[in-house]
């Protein structure tokens, strides 16, 4: 298993056991129900993808503590791994909203195989690496952008560099928006959250949030790097908590329902659902929308947005998933996901929250409002 250590965790502590046995086939991969999941296995998939392999077995004979203690002291790594820490450069930071920004890291040395790594990880499913706080020697997961998300004024030539959308909120998140152009950031990964196969025919993501960053990862692996069959669909419902999170972004199906999020976090501004939004469109929605353009049939998105009293609810679920009741899965083997991404009382109230068991993170059972919709033929997901 690769490392998957809990978003915020003190760097000393991780768990960075792994389970590296090939023999588990993709057919194994969602071996979890609607009430209940466990820890995905992963086999490994070309060259770069047994690279991951051999440093995830290096972590289970030298424990936590130790990894820790030899990559504070390794500063030559040139290759992106899941055990010791790589220095990257800070190279810009730019402001899709008030909240949040597109980082772009590059590595500080070159020479490492980094591209191969990257492909690998796009190729194979949804990923993440950790970044480290070095004051609080802390550290969080963050998921990269896929390729195709690149601003007009990167250098799409060098292809070591990795982006990614990072809100303000968190220890490790403030530290990073305070950084400034230059500076050093360490992260190791990549680390495989879920493997996607071409049997996978329907994915509903569910997300909040900076938890789009997945739902990108997926909607590349599904509909670029693989073959999809003509019933492929992807739909995401996204919810934020204000416009300009996704500015521009139209729904292509639902309207809006009193939104989840205010009963948690007060909100001090309203705004009426049926005014004008500006016509102009954050980066991520231009993302969206391009995704849209190129698969007609296959992506969809819906936008909810707590300052304007909008929630991701029982009803925009139940509709999804009746609208897809009259197309059925292709072949005996193919399958539907609804994967839930975005902050841990997000997860929780629909799914039910994550679980640690053995000194590892786990799915837990399921919880929230989509066990109560007791959704048939659909496999869950939390990330």
């Amino acid at each position: 298993m690769f490392p998957r250590p809990v978003r915020l965790c003190r760097l000393s502590s991780i768990p960075r056991q792994c389970n590296v046995n090939s023999q588990f086939l993709s057919a194994n991969r969602h071996q979890h129900s609607r009430n209940s999941s466990t820890t995905s296995q992963r086999p490994s998939k070309g060259p770069s993808g047994k690279l991951w392999l051999t440093a995830a077995a290096v972590a289970i004979a030298a424990g936590g503590a130790g990894i820790y203690t030899r990559s504070q002291g390794d500063t030559s790594s040139t290759t992106l791994d899941p055990v010791t820490f790589t220095n990257y450069e800070l190279i810009s930071k730019t402001p899709v909203s008030s909240t949040c920004s597109i980082f772009n890291l590059r590595p500080k040395r070159e020479g490492g195989i980094n591209a191969e790594v990257y492909q690998d990880a796009f190729e194979t499913g949804i990923w993440s690496v950790q970044f480290k706080q070095p004051q609080l020697q802390v550290g969080r997961d963050y998921t990269p952008l896929p390729p195709s998300m690149q601003f007009s004024s990167l250098d799409k030539g060098n292809d070591t560099s990795l982006q990614f959308l990072i809100r303000k909120d968190g220890e490790v998140s403030s530290y990073l928006h305070d950084l400034q152009p230059g500076s050093i950031v360490e992260m190791r990964g990549p680390q495989l959250g879920l493997e996607l196969t071409p049997d996978v025919q329907e994915i509903l993501f569910i997300v909040g949030g900076t938890g789009i960053a997945p739902a990108l990862q997926a909607t590349h692996t599904i509909l670029k790097c693989m073959r999809p069959r003509d019933e492929t669909r992807i739909h995401i419902l996204w919810a934020n908590r204000r416009r300009e999170d996704c500015l521009g972004g139209r729904s292509d199906t639902v309207g809006s329902q009193w939104s989840w999020w205010s009963k948690l976090y007060p909100t001090t501004k309203a705004v009426d659902p049926g005014e004008n939004i500006e016509e102009r469109r954050n980066y991520v929605v231009e993302q969206l929308d391009e995704l849209k353009r190129l698969y007609p049939k296959k992506f969809t998105v819906d936008y909810f947005v707590d300052e304007e009293k909008s929630l991701i609810g029982k009803d925009s679920i139940m509709k999804y998933i009746n609208s897809r009741a009259q197309h059925p899965l292709v072949g005996p083997r193919k399958k539907k996901l609804i994967i839930i991404s975005g902050p841990d009382g997000f997860v929780s109230y629909l799914a039910g929250p994550k679980m640690w068991h053995n000194g590892r993170e786990v799915q837990g059972p399921l919880r929230g409002i989509l066990k109560e919709l007791n959704i048939s033929g659909w496999s869950v997901w939390k990330l």
